[in-house]
């Protein structure tokens, strides 16, 4: 039985036999009967596909997986650039320029830059964290309340964006509490 569901001859001599009629059967059981080999024919394409989807997720994840291990190697690496005598300088020289604009919006990119500044430096020091919050949590040194009253300025601006009402004064006092900062760790 077997192998005629296999056999393509068997198959159309089913379609053949449901529109000339059976030999001895009625047109009832000839549809029955196709109905069947095309079940057969489905069950057989499903299968041959499932394993072959299979396969490939099986291949696909284990491209992902490698491709992954690859990312985690040339992201862990750091590459650093040498630094220049002025690097510290050259950005403090950057967001005092900000500073001297008229503008908020140029103030608010200071104060955000003086912040990514805080974090770098905070991380050259090996204080230990992944956010810069964690790692004044995680700080003991003189200036850090004017770390942390910097750094609350810098999320407010973050969360508020353009609707947080950043005065000149309370700009300056922000920029003056990360210089004090930075001046404690020789950043500048």
């Amino acid at each position: 039985m077997q192998t005629e569901q296999a056999n393509v001859e068997y198959f159309f001599r089913l379609l053949y036999d449901l529109f000339h009629g059976l030999q001895g059967g009625t047109g009832f059981d000839a549809w029955w009967v196709l109905l069947h080999q095309i079940w057969y024919w489905i069950i057989g394409i499903s299968y041959t596909l499932s394993a072959l989807g299979f396969f490939l997720i099986v291949y696909e994840t284990m491209q992902l997986f490698e491709l992954r291990k690859r990312e985690e190697e040339y992201y862990s690496t750091l590459l650093v650039a040498p630094q220049a005598a002025d690097s510290g300088s050259a950005r403090w020289q950057h967001i005092q320029s900000l500073m001297e604009e008229e503008s908020p919006s140029a103030w608010r990119e200071a104060i955000t830059e003086a912040d990514i500044m805080l974090d770098d430096v905070l991380t050259e020091r090996g204080l230990p964290g992944d956010t810069l919050g964690e790692k004044l949590k995680a700080g003991d040194f003189r200036t850090l309340n004017d770390a942390w009253e910097a750094h609350k300025v810098r999320n407010q601006i973050a969360h508020e964006g353009s609707l947080f009402d950043l005065t000149d004064t309370l700009a300056r006092r922000t920029i003056q509490r990360y210089e004090s900062v930075f001046r404690e760790f020789g950043a500048i």
